[in-house]
């Protein structure tokens, strides 16, 4: 079972950053594609970005594109999602989610994800 924790969100101005961080204490953090996710109230989750697991690839979404970036620490079993430019419509809690790499493995996909965490919420003020 792998356990994820974010932390980071928090309560924030438009035009404003924050950076979300998600520990988990997996040995074999290398061997998972990491996710972030949100959910606002009322709504279905929806993807955001995602990272290979060597981190040499990553996808956003296109509501998040030029504004988030999405990183990964290997050696500290850390994903970020740095957050710039916040608007309202971010508001959201934002999830952490792991996938077990594999060749086809389909970045936007929620079910791709085996393994999630609690969420943290970010509330953008305008």
């Amino acid at each position: 079972q792998v356990q994820l924790v974010e932390s980071g969100g928090g309560l924030v101005q438009a035009g404003g950053s924050l950076r979300l961080s998600c520990a988990t204490s997996e040995r074999t953090f290398g061997a998972y594609a990491m996710g972030w996710f949100r959910q606002a109230p009322g709504k279905e989750r929806e993807f955001v970005a995602a990272i290979s697991w060597s981190g040499g690839r990553t996808y956003d979404a296109d509501s998040v594109k030029g504004r988030f970036t999405i990183s990964r620490d290997n050696a500290k079993n850390m994903v970020y999602l740095q957050m710039n430019s916040l608007k309202p419509e971010d508001t959201a809690v934002y999830y952490c989610a792991a996938g077990v790499a594999r060749a086809g493995f389909q970045f936007p996909s929620q079910s791709e994800y085996r393994y999630w965490g609690q969420g943290t919420q970010v509330t953008v003020s305008s």
